[in-house]
């Protein structure tokens, strides 16, 4: 599809209809795998922890952090990336983003110690901070309003949604048949073809009718408070995780991140040109697109985790069987999620939002049934594959509902917003989640000594804890659907109208 440039900001027309000389296909397949290489790298190193741990000498406690250092930097500096893309082009961004990405992630497959590991995943953290929003908002501002950007949407969150399944297999396969630094080295191929494919694919917006968007200049002081008051908010529940919420740092952290966060909010509503405008929140569609976007991503955080710790430690899989045991997840996301991108124009986004949590909430809770011995067909299967159909449908309904009729010069930081309240969700629910299950495995383990002595079944302690954070998890997913009950306003009619357009 071809159509001529013309000046987005301000617009009338779409910002896809006008963008000039787009490949649409090729376009949505690049975007895709830069979204797939992001959301696969948040859970591919997961079931490869204990051998990293075990090659690099990373004990039980520091272990978390290898996950913890890249939502820390990557929740951290997501508005920042978003306003970024805004300011200086999406394109450039996306590229700086992959490119950052890439050499990260050659230097953890090269890590020779923890310092070093780490390091290398707090980088990768900061190259997905630019890659993220720029691949939601280039989707946004790339694809006509109704059936061409609901597909790309739907492909997106097929992706997204999959995506951290797929990690999980991908761990597997590669931490059991290679070794643990391929989970690291197998982005830089990608990577790589990525970068070189950008340019054919997408043209430069800093260079096209887009210039108008980003007249003007950062918000500095901005940029500064959220930035530091999102990695202290991280950094708070991380640490509660590992030493308590009564811990003097823990405090500190969660002091700072409330005050530096209230100065932004104070700056953004004084400045002329604000990193975060507050407009954003006006509608109220988009803001209970982001709480059910964080309520929903921290149930799916919690869930992979607890669910691959199960697997590896209490049911005794390999990696690469634990990895294999997802696929009925990886599955049921794709189906819904391609169902929901064809129902979307006909029932409206506010029935797939209340359906969407309701199922991915009973599958958790199906999974807080788990014993010790359960068996993967009675017990894991079923609730894993209502579980993915649930999150199907949360993907690309709530990606609708929170960037729908938003301004082009918006788009950045419109999407880098939902994926905050992403990151944050699921960064804040893993440190919550992984505090209640340290208490009822400490309660459940001392009611095993106490009552068997030296034959105390540390599994059965251990499936207490795990059934536990899947039940919280639930709650969280219901939760979700009586947000969107509630406050979500939007019906069919609301939606662009259909057009003709099609991808190729």
């Amino acid at each position: 599809m071809t159509t001529a440039p013309s000046e987005v900001a301000g617009s009338t027309g779409s910002p896809a209809a006008d963008a000039p000389h787009v490949r649409r296909g090729l376009a949505l397949a690049l975007l895709a795998g830069a979204q797939l290489m992001i959301v696969l790298d948040a859970t591919i190193v997961n079931i490869a922890l204990p051998d990293m741990g075990n090659a690099l000498h990373i004990s039980e406690t520091s272990i978390s952090w290898v996950l913890n250092a890249y939502m820390l930097t990557f929740g951290g500096l997501l508005l920042l990336g978003g306003r970024f893309g805004d300011l200086f082009g999406r394109r450039r961004l996306l590229a700086l983003g992959l490119i950052v990405f890439t050499v990260a992630s050659l230097l953890g497959g090269f890590a020779t110690n923890e310092g070093l590991l780490l390091a290398a995943r707090a980088l990768q953290g900061v190259g997905g901070a630019m890659v993220a929003p720029a691949v939601l908002s280039l989707v946004t501002t790339t694809f006509e309003e109704g059936p061409e950007r609901n597909k790309a949407f739907g492909v997106y969150a097929a992706v997204s949604g999959m995506g951290s399944a797929v990690g999980l297999l991908a761990g597997g396969l590669l931490t059991e048949y290679l070794s643990w630094r391929w989970v690291m080295f197998v982005n830089v191929p990608i990577g790589i073809a990525l970068v070189a494919a950008l340019p054919l694919a997408i043209p430069d917006d800093a260079k096209t009718g887009e210039k108008a968007v980003w007249r003007g200049r950062l918000d500095i002081p901005g940029a500064l408070t959220s930035t530091l008051g999102v990695t202290a908010l991280v950094y708070g529940v991380i640490r509660a995780a590992e030493k308590g919420w009564g811990d003097g740092l823990t405090i500190g952290s969660l002091i700072a991140s409330a005050v530096l966060i209230a100065g932004f909010v104070a700056i953004e509503l004084r400045v002329d040109q604000p990193l975060m405008p507050m407009r954003l929140f006006r509608n109220r569609n988009r803001s209970a697109s982001y709480v059910v976007m964080a309520l929903a991503a921290g149930g799916m955080m919690g869930a992979f985790l607890f669910i691959t710790l199960y697997m590896q430690i209490v049911a005794g899989y390999s990696p690469v069987k634990a990895g294999l045991a997802y696929l009925p997840l990886c599955a049921g996301v794709m189906i819904s999620a391609q169902f929901t991108s064809v129902m979307l124009p006909k029932i409206g986004p506010r029935i797939l939002l209340t359906v969407g949590p309701v199922l991915a909430a009973v599958g958790l809770f199906y999974l807080s049934l788990l014993e010790a011995d359960s068996g993967y067909v009675s017990g894991l299967l079923p609730a894993m594959l209502v579980f993915g159909l649930g999150m199907g449908l949360i993907f690309v309904a709530i990606m609708s509902t929170a960037v729908a009729g938003i301004a082009p010069e918006d788009a950045g930081i419109g999407s880098a917003m939902l994926n905050v309240t992403q990151q944050i969700g699921g960064a804040v629910a893993i440190a919550v989640l992984t505090t209640i299950y340290s208490n009822a495995f400490d309660t459940e383990l001392k009611h095993q000594v106490t009552k068997f002595g030296e034959k105390a079944n540390v599994n059965v302690a251990l499936t207490e804890g795990y059934t536990t954070a899947f039940l919280v998890a639930s709650i969280l997913l219901a939760v979700g659907a009586i947000v969107a009950v509630a406050i979500l306003r939007v019906s069919k009619s609301d939606l662009p109208a259909e057009s003709t357009g099609a991808l190729h």
